[in-house]
């Protein structure tokens, strides 16, 4: 195959392309060539294919355009007579234009950003097709899975905080698959009075522990559900994790019951030292109080930034006979400690966010140790959506992809300003955040959005109008 500028031109204008192609308007006459963005996910500097599936019959020639409307953005034209490619002037030395139409570009850059439009010429010079697809390339943050993220072992809570009565799922993600077993511990520290359940995949059996209330249930993806809780299994819980090459990980997740602090117990003699975050969940840049519960007549407390009480990780001590306050190094001009061992951050950090223990001694010489953890979020931004392709023909496929440049994060979907209600010919992604539908319907076309949140903020994309044509 040649190629040669479109400026020399020695082929004879009018048998690769009329002069008044380049000048004068005729509308389309079919639609019927659809364009394939290869890969559908650009990253910078990649390589991009924007493949055609098909050609409409009896045409000699075809001009790829960068934009819609303006005729001088040519990128290049093919003539299938002289099996020919002449490059136009808004060539930029990466693009390749092959003879079935599909157009390579190398190295793509932000701004190669744009529409692009496939023109196809009959021996008139009339345009027999006209497509135009959208390419938007991302950098390595605007990603729709984050791969860095999603094969990471992880433990939620489902629901974050849950009744009294009800039931909570400590919910697994991403099991390892080369796994030979696991197990649950109630609190932080692994010890066989504190184990829950065991399962051990090659016997694909799960066994009770000594920490087992017999309202725990293990399955085999990891996951633990805890029925009818009570303000008594408040705290933290803990996986383990043993791989067939003898390497473990350790994870823990915090359960969080709705109950009154103040009458959780029978008795306010019996009730534990709890820790209240003030606000639940807390921005980048924000402030929230660490409110401490049922500890009246502390005699001396300790804060620390870590699982366990290590002086090189203590906040702050206080001691009432001394009524003093002794800082440690993890101590900052953004902490206040109040005498009722509450304790204030502000201007908060993301790397604020972890565990933290108090340990306190009342009046009665009761020594308690009380842990929370602390999330620390940043607003999100509003996630970008692209279709395969905007215009689809009953009975073909389009995906639809929301994508975001924030991690952690919730995806949901709406259709001309309703909640998407899922039907048959419509499947997510695990991480909810590719939207595929095939085969597509007449019902189908209409307005899609995705909202990205997380748990102090939500936003969503602009709207995308999908076109479905029966033919």
């Amino acid at each position: 195959m040649g190629s040669q500028s479109i400026e020399s031109g020695p082929i004879p204008a009018c048998e690769l392309m009329p002069a008044s192609i380049l000048i004068s308007w005729h509308p389309p006459t079919t639609a019927d060539v659809t364009v394939e963005t290869v890969p559908p996910e650009v990253v910078e500097g990649e390589n991009v294919l924007l493949l055609i599936n098909s050609l409409p019959k009896n045409i000699v020639a075809l001009a790829w355009y960068k934009g819609v409307h303006n005729m001088s953005h040519v990128l290049a034209l093919y003539s299938l007579k002289y099996d020919i490619s002449v490059t136009g002037l808004a060539h930029s030395g990466r693009e390749t234009m092959y003879r079935n139409g599909s157009l390579l570009i190398q190295n793509f850059t932000r701004k190669d950003n744009g529409f692009y439009t496939l023109r196809t010429i009959n021996s008139r010079g009339e345009y027999v097709s006209k497509t135009t697809t959208h390419v938007q390339v991302y950098t390595t943050l605007w990603m729709c899975e984050h791969p860095s993220i999603s094969g990471k072992l992880t433990v939620e809570s489902v629901p974050p905080s849950v009744a009294e009565g009800a039931s909570v799922m400590l919910l697994v993600h991403h099991l390892p698959p080369n796994l030979l077993g696991f197990s649950w511990y109630r609190g932080v520290f692994l010890s066989e009075v504190r184990e829950v359940s065991r399962y051990t995949m090659p016997l694909n059996l799960s066994m009770r522990a000594p920490a087992h209330s017999g309202r725990e249930t293990l399955y085999s993806n990891g996951s633990l559900l805890l029925q009818n809780v009570t303000w008594k299994d408040i705290g933290f819980y803990t996986l383990q994790t043993l791989t067939t090459d003898l390497k473990n990980e350790v994870l823990h997740v915090q359960l969080e019951v709705e109950t009154s602090f103040s009458t959780c117990c029978n008795s306010l003699t019996s009730a534990p030292v709890m820790i209240e975050r003030v606000p639940r969940n807390v921005a980048v840049g924000g402030s929230i109080l660490l409110l401490v519960h049922n500890a009246p007549d502390l005699q001396t407390f300790s804060w620390y930034k870590s699982m366990e009480k290590i002086d090189k990780f203590k906040i702050a001590e206080y001691s009432r006979a001394m009524n003093s306050m002794t800082w440690g190094p993890e101590q900052t001009r953004r902490q206040k400690v109040y005498t009722n061992g509450s304790m204030l951050l502000q201007d908060v950090t993301e790397k604020d966010a972890g565990f933290y223990t108090l340990q306190t001694l009342s009046r009665d010489l009761k020594i308690e140790v009380t842990r929370v953890q602390l999330h620390v979020y940043k607003p999100v931004r509003n996630p970008f959506i692209q279709a395969t392709s905007n215009i689809v023909a009953v009975q073909s496929s389009v995906v639809i992809t929301c994508f975001s440049q924030d991690t952690g994060i919730s995806v949901h979907w709406f259709f001309n300003n309703q909640t998407l209600q899922l039907t048959k010919s419509m499947k997510l992604s695990p991480t909810k955040c590719r939207l595929t539908i095939d085969p597509v319907r007449r019902e189908d076309a209409g307005d899609y959005q995705c909202e990205a949140s997380n748990p102090i903020s939500s936003k969503k994309s602009m709207p995308l109008s999908l076109i479905v044509l029966a033919f």
